[in-house]
């Protein structure tokens, strides 16, 4: 079983940077490829991806914004958010790829308001 904790969220103005981690239990966690999503009203949005090998892929939207990695040793893993837009604001969430029912946490608010 994998539990994921979403953390690092929060209010920042336009142009801001955040930078958000998951934590993740589990020993096996390097196995896996890893996404962060986005949930606005209305819509859920892939916005990353990263391989166990650390290949990444990035959503239209975010590219060139956004940066995600992973520590293997701290079984944790980043989104670095640069140049925040409101349009940004959401709650994120991360989850294996593919994405597991259970392993949803919480996520964590991002709003992006002057």
């Amino acid at each position: 079983q994998v539990q994921l904790v979403e953390s690092g969220g929060g209010l920042v103005q336009p142009g801001g940077s955040l930078r958000l981690s998951c934590a993740a239990s589990g020993s096996i966690f390097r196995l896996y490829a890893m996404d962060w999503y986005r949930q606005a009203p209305g819509q859920r949005e892939l916005v990353a991806t990263i391989t166990s090998g650390g290949t990444t892929n990035y959503a239209d939207s975010v590219k060139g914004r956004f940066t995600i990695s992973r520590d293997n040793a701290k079984n944790t893993v980043y989104l670095q958010m640069n140049s925040l837009k409101p349009e940004d604001t959401a709650v994120y969430y991360c989850n294996t790829r593919p994405p597991v029912k259970g392993y949803w946490g919480q996520g964590t608010q991002v709003t992006v308001s002057s």
